[in-house]
């Protein structure tokens, strides 16, 4: 598997060809907070003025139409029948003496169905934290305090039709990438809780704050919507996370990363990802869906098919393909204007060759 990152503003893909992505999976700077304001005014100095000038509205309209570009760019660079997955939060921000709300989720969902992209039912990530000092505003008195928003928006949008199948290789790569049931009914609701990452940076030049995701959204994302060997692009790479979730789901990988400094902290995160705890969370996820089917039967439930390949039980024939590549190596390939890299992996390892070790994963959060 190949995974590249270009150093330039992903307003311009240039170097992807029409039609040849799989996946969008990405997060990118939120409108009106206030840690993107420099690189977003950097894109358009209009927007620069407009809070020079007391127009926050005017600016959130001008951040958006940049990030407005990129979707269209994705809908260019996206096959018929695939996915764009964007994690998107709302902002708050008081500016002039006005506290205001600042919808970046209903402006994106806008902007993707006037492309053409079919806007699917959402995820709403609940992040909650029991901070004390969360709530906005007058505290215990009325009509002084505000909500809190302790939630993000996952927004799911296809590119046209159902993805059509043809060949006998994209029907078996399609069953070798199958998950779990139980895998299925937490993925596939509409609610997920999941707890944030911290968001310092201890090496990176020009930013000391990151707002990565946690690695467990776009590896569920690339679950759900991709099989192995497809593309997975992130316009707005940051750290990360979204190729190595790619990597440890044998996915092709592509990202932009506008700012040229995070570059050599990029190329240390990619070269020096611990393979055996990308392994190890791979085992996990084995181990944890005996733990349910074990569970299952002592209840006296049902659990009908064989999965030889994994030497277990599962719930349903669609299971029974799946198959967990090991991953064997990552090689730097390129380092001048890009960064380039390859993955090999272990196709046809048994499971039982792995360590029976319940420790977590580096890279995931619970």
């Amino acid at each position: 598997m190949n995974h590249t990152i270009y150093f330039n503003a992903a307003q311009n893909m240039s170097q992807i060809k029409d039609k040849s992505v799989d996946l969008v999976v990405t997060s990118p700077p939120y409108p009106m907070i206030e840690m993107w304001d420099d690189i977003m005014s950097n894109q358009n100095q209009d927007i620069r003025s407009a809070f020079d000038n007391n127009k926050p509205r005017e600016a959130f309209e001008l951040m958006h139409q940049e990030l407005d570009k990129v979707w269209k760019e994705c809908w260019r660079v996206l096959k018929d029948g695939s996915f764009l997955c964007i994690n998107i939060g709302d902002a708050t921000r008081t500016i002039n003496g006005e506290f205001a709300l600042y919808n970046n989720n209903t402006q994106i969902i806008q902007a993707c169905e006037k492309l053409g992209f079919i806007n699917l039912p959402n995820i709403l990530w609940r992040k909650a934290t029991n901070a004390p000092n969360k709530f906005m505003g007058s505290g215990m008195l009325p009509c002084g305090a505000y909500v809190t928003l302790e939630h993000e928006w996952i927004l799911i949008f296809r590119k046209g039709g159902k993805r059509v199948y043809k060949t006998a290789e994209a029907k078996e790569s399609r069953r070798d990438s199958s998950f779990f049931w139980e895998e299925r009914n937490v993925w596939f609701s509409d609610v997920w809780e999941i707890k944030g990452v911290k968001q310092n940076i201890n090496k990176a030049p020009s930013r000391e704050r990151n707002a990565s995701y946690p690695l467990e959204i776009p590896y569920r994302l690339i679950n759900m919507y991709s099989q192995k060997g497809d593309v997975v692009l992130d316009p707005f790479m940051g750290l990360g996370t979204t190729a190595i979730a790619a990597i440890i789901n044998e996915r092709n990988s592509v990202g932009y990363e506008i700012d040229p400094l995070l570059k050599p902290l990029l190329k240390d995160i990619l070269n020096s990802t611990d393979i055996s705890q990308a392994n190890v969370f791979l085992y996990n996820r084995y181990k944890k869906h005996l733990d349910f089917v074990e569970e299952r039967i002592k209840q006296k439930k049902e659990v009908k098919y064989d999965n030889e390949k994994l030497n277990c039980k599962v719930m349903t024939g669609q299971e029974t393909n799946l198959a967990f590549h090991y991953l064997k190596s990552i090689t730097l390939q390129k380092d001048n204007d890009e960064l380039s890299f390859e993955t090999s992996y272990f196709l046809d390892r048994k499971i039982e060759d792995m360590p029976p070790t319940e420790q977590g994963s580096l890279f995931f959060s619970e």
